[in-house]
């Protein structure tokens, strides 16, 4: 799999997830993309942006993220959804200074509700767009339970989530870094907060899952999705 994304200007980290080998085929292309904040989109971006197709975004961000860099899509014709993933504010990380596998249990556990939503808001209408700020960490974490609850190969999950580090720009990563670090110097977890998206964070995750509920399609059982809406994001998702 290739490192870069795709080239809609002013996008961060946005890419197609199809082409993943799963149990009875590949994931979809043209189906879910999943991407950093919209709020930079140049106007070749926008134009890139409205060729994909798009019927729907998913935007994870909390109100206050949304309040300060807005999506630039009006004009395009999509609808966005909001299911913000975070309970308060997503800095309240980076102030408590939690390790990523940390940020991630509680985004299983607090934001069950929400990520049924996104499974829905998925499963209704396509082409669909998944997004927070940064793409990386609720992004991520709502992609891959997708993806392996549909029977993708969980090797290709967890690249699929890695990719990212690779996609985030240098000098936005060192922009970011020295502002976190002025606010809170004594912190340790900056760097993995901000800039990295380790494997093994995310294979951790779902071998969690695994072990708590049975598997992460189990998991979302468990919140409530029915065998036929699995089923239903199964032949929506795979291609056999």
């Amino acid at each position: 799999m290739t490192p870069a994304g795709l080239p809609v200007g002013g996008a961060l980290n946005l890419r197609d997830v199809g082409g993943l080998p799963a149990e009875s085929g590949v994931t979809r292309s043209g189906v879910l993309f999943r991407s950093g904040n919209l709020a930079r989109l140049t106007g070749d971006g926008r134009t890139a942006l409205a060729a994909l197709g798009l019927r729907r975004v998913v935007d994870l961000r909390a109100d206050d993220e949304v309040a300060l860099e807005p999506s630039r899509l009006d004009g395009l014709e999509v609808e966005t959804l909001r299911a913000p993933l975070f309970l308060g504010s997503a800095a309240s990380f980076f102030v408590d200074d939690v390790p990523l596998s940390e940020m991630y249990r509680a985004l299983v556990d607090t934001g069950a509700e929400r990520l049924v939503e996104v499974v829905r808001a998925v499963l209704e209408t396509q082409p669909v767009l998944v997004h927070c700020t940064v793409g990386k960490d609720r992004t991520g974490v709502a992609v891959a339970l997708m993806l392996a609850a549909v029977g993708v190969e969980r090797a290709a999950v967890v690249d699929d989530y890695a990719r990212t580090e690779a996609l985030l720009p240098p000098a936005r990563n060192a922009r970011v870094l020295a502002y976190l670090r002025a606010a809170h110097p004594q912190a340790r977890h900056l760097d993995e907060l901000a800039t990295r998206s380790p494997a093994p964070v995310m294979s951790g995750l779902l071998d969690e899952l695994d072990a708590r509920y049975g598997s992460p399609a189990d998991y979302l059982r468990a919140q409530g999705v029915r065998d036929d809406e699995l089923a239903e994001l199964r032949r929506v998702l795979i291609a056999g």
